[in-house]
């Protein structure tokens, strides 16, 4: 893959990584803090979902709408006034009462938060390696988010309640307007204002449904994991620690990615991984009650499958365009499809039955496999940077 900008310090990376990382802490502390809020009755269960869509869908439109909008130039000061705006809206938030509230603040965090994640995107389509980057950004964000978890579940919350959690990620959410200063002073035009504007095609749509597909299977199983363990046969510590087993491996592959993501095949390890999930998702269903052994071994599955999967998204966007202006885009069709799938699944859930849950993810899955064969005659016939 021919670089699209010169190599970046290691100084310049880690202050984009960190400041991706922030803006995606939220999303492994969703449930503790909406658990929180539920017992506490500060908002109505039926209020959760939507809150946590919610703020994950204008994350991702955040993205979108920073690639398209906000001027290039000024991308740091840029930076530092969505920090400050993020970490107002989530102090804000540990003043606020009942499901409305919530949702307006969260929706309006999601749009600032996202802004950062543009930021870390437009480093990491720029550096010399963005697929490896990619992968090095999904291990510092999840180990990031299993950090601050553990500290506001152990320390946090028992003594400052849900209030705290929120202050202490306004405060977490605040440096990253000091990592600003750490990003390089300037970023070169993706090629939009150097040459052609990019047509839109189906070559170039796919990898965007690709991911999107792939990451709406992974979040419907995600948000059902622990009812659908409850049913097999946990109790709800050993769902947890399930939970807990699923994180942990998917740092696992994540960092499987960062060697594999330049030396596998792109288009054959999507397909094959899109597959892997169809099939996790079929065993899940298929699963009698009891089998707790078999189903803690599909959960390992799906996540090292999880955040192994996701770099290798922005080296598909790549093939479709070695510019690197669909690859911009790939967080924002990761982030939809986490927060589609969950929403599908909703509908498909009787109280606490979540058994047909799988088949969302099955679906959404097989979906995937076949987006990447209807692309596959084109990304197969083109080398990465063509």
């Amino acid at each position: 893959m021919e670089p699209v900008s010169s190599s970046y310090s290691l100084r310049q990376i880690a202050s984009a990584l960190l400041i991706g990382s922030v803006a995606l802490l939220v999303l492994g502390l969703q449930p503790i803090l909406l658990g929180e809020l539920v017992d506490k009755h500060f908002i109505t269960m039926e209020g959760v979902g939507i809150i946590a869509m919610g703020e994950i869908v204008t994350l991702g439109l955040g993205v979108a709408l920073g690639d398209a909008l906000l001027p290039l130039s000024r991308y740091r000061s840029i930076t530092a006034i969505a920090a400050l705006l993020a970490a107002g809206l989530d102090l804000a938030t540990s003043f606020a009462t009942g499901d409305n509230q919530m949702i307006v603040l969260r929706a309006a965090a999601g749009l600032a938060e996202g802004v950062l994640v543009w930021v870390a995107t437009s480093i990491i389509v720029r550096s010399t390696k963005p697929e490896r980057l990619a992968a090095i950004f999904m291990v510092v964000q999840t180990l990031s988010q299993s950090g601050v978890a553990a500290l506001l579940a152990a320390w946090v919350v028992p003594r400052s309640g849900w209030q705290g959690g929120f202050q202490v990620l306004c405060a977490v959410t605040a440096l990253a307007a000091v990592l600003a200063l750490g990003l390089p002073p300037r970023l070169a035009p993706l090629g939009s204002a150097t040459g052609p504007k990019l047509r839109w095609s189906t070559a170039n749509v796919l990898p965007l449904a690709a991911a999107f597909a792939q990451m709406a299977a992974l979040g419907a199983l995600w948000a059902y994991l622990e009812p659908l363990g409850l049913r097999i046969g946990f109790d709800a510590q050993g769902a947890q620690a399930m939970i807990s087993e699923m994180l942990a491996m998917q740092v696992v592959g994540g960092i499987a990615a960062i060697w594999c993501v330049r030396r596998l095949g792109v288009v054959s390890t999507l397909g094959t991984g899109a597959a892997v999930l169809a099939a996790v998702a079929t065993c899940l269903y298929l699963l009698p009650t009891g089998a707790t052994l078999q189903f803690a071994l599909l959960c390992a599955v799906f996540g090292f499958v999880w955040l192994f999967l996701m770099p290798f998204h922005v080296a598909l966007a790549f093939r479709a365009d070695a510019k690197g202006r669909v690859a911009m885009l790939i967080p924002a069709a990761q982030l939809l499809g986490s927060a589609f799938g969950p929403l599908v699944a909703s509908f498909t859930v009787t109280g606490d039955a979540a058994r047909p849950v799988p088949l969302v993810s099955l679906c959404f899955a097989a979906s995937a496999v076949a987006l990447i064969l209807l692309g596959r005659r084109h990304w197969m016939s083109r080398p990465a940077g063509a």
